[in-house]
């Protein structure tokens, strides 16, 4: 009956997918949004509140709409409470009795996988029924897990990772994403929780998962994800849906291409089905539109530097290691580099410098420059010749005035 209803809904959403793809504009030229962030101008516009489009590999920025508004999440809140135990280290054979609190959210308001008072669930098993169905009884469960029963002391340690992870637009007020107006988040934000969290194989394997079950002491119960983007869009990898009366159908997802990795976020879309089409069209804008390419290569000279005392002795700095980013249309490429004065000696491969490497004005990432040779302190007659050049320098350049 699942499968059945699971296959429906795939049908229904390829449909609509077809549909949109045939009407869906693309922007005329470079969009600013509110926070001042530019989008290409080859992205497309989505019929979404706000969306962002990030590179999964170094968390860049690269496109959206409003990313910085605050939004209520829905459920896409339960990826920050996986994020939180995973972190944390949380052992996933532990064993968890499900209070009466958290099973009161089984029934026909939220989402949930039907758990009752007193069922013996593993962590393993909650996070597979938080993420996959979300469900609401079983990420409640494991929050008052992680609050050592408290389900504020979980929360608390959800805004501390907020707080950690520098985050300026996001509060949580619940483990579910029930709406408050005190639990809100971004879509910027949302990509940055993802990134982290996908960063946890196990939790990249469960949200990849469109079909799976769990076991209590008594039962088995199975669900299908709600993420549709699994069944339909061959790229996608995850991540998790959320919906809300007050936030509208929102989708954090991520996709894979060769060896570009992504994760888009769309907030407050009309339907359920239009999230999905949203989120495939800003992935795809994605995959079509960069290139990952190096940017910094190994072992290239990127600064040559007199030796101290020696003005006709130097030595080649070079990169210690290869950088690649995404770059797309119209990407302008800075590479800084910066070093000081150098130390009277060095050996050959020690860090003299780096290279800051920035992508649209965005720094992507720094590597250290080293000593392409090392070299040795400057012997008596080095200094001697380089005093007495100075000095004489000066003087001549003092009599020339006259």
């Amino acid at each position: 009956m699942l499968r059945a209803r699971s296959l429906m809904k795939t049908i229904v959403t390829l449909a609509l997918l077809a549909a949109a793809m045939l009407v869906t504009p693309v922007a005329a030229g470079a969009q600013e949004d509110s926070g001042g962030q530019t989008t290409p101008a080859n992205a497309p516009e989505l019929d979404v509140r706000a969306w962002a489009l990030t590179d999964a590999d170094s968390g860049r920025y690269l496109a959206g709409k409003n990313p910085d508004e605050r939004i209520a999440p829905g459920s896409t809140t339960k990826i920050m409470v996986a994020l939180v135990a995973l972190d944390e280290g949380v052992n996933l054979d532990e064993e968890v009795t499900v209070s009466e609190n958290a099973a009161s959210y089984a029934g026909t308001i939220y989402s949930n996988v039907g758990l009752y008072p007193y069922d013996q669930v593993s962590v393993r098993e909650l996070f597979r029924a938080a993420l996959i169905p979300s469900g609401t009884d079983a990420v409640y469960a494991l929050c008052e897990h992680l609050g050592d029963g408290s389900v504020q002391s979980c929360v608390q340690q959800m805004n501390q990772k907020a707080e950690d992870l520098n985050l300026k637009n996001t509060r949580f007020d619940n483990p579910a994403g029930l709406d408050s107006s005190e639990h809100y988040s971004s879509a910027r934000d949302l990509a940055i929780i993802a990134r982290e969290a996908m960063k946890h194989p196990f939790f990249a394997e469960t949200v990849s998962t469109g079909y799976a079950g769990i076991t209590t002491q008594d039962r088995t119960i199975e669900f299908p994800s709600t993420n549709n983007l699994l069944e339909f869009y061959p790229a996608a990898t995850g991540i998790k849906t959320g919906t809300t009366p007050q936030g509208g159908a929102s989708l954090v997802a991520s996709a894979e291409s060769d060896d570009e990795s992504y994760v888009a976020v769309v907030l407050d879309a009309p339907t359920d089905d239009v999230r999905f089409i949203a989120a495939e069209q800003a992935l795809e804008y994605g995959i079509g539109s960069f290139d990952r390419k190096p940017l910094v290569n190994q072992d290239r000279v990127y600064k040559e530097m007199t030796l101290p005392f020696r003005r006709d002795e130097s030595r080649k700095l070079v990169a210690a290691e290869e950088v690649s980013g995404l770059v797309g249309p119209g990407s302008e490429i800075e590479r800084r580099v910066k070093a000081g004065e150098l130390p009277p000696k060095a050996g050959k491969g020690e860090k003299l410098g780096e290279v800051e490497l920035l992508i649209d004005g965005e720094s992507v990432e720094s590597v250290p420059l080293v000593a392409r040779e090392g070299y040795d302190d400057a012997s008596l007659w080095d200094r001697f010749q380089f005093y007495f050049l100075n000095f004489w320098r000066g003087t001549k350049a003092f009599f020339d005035q006259f």
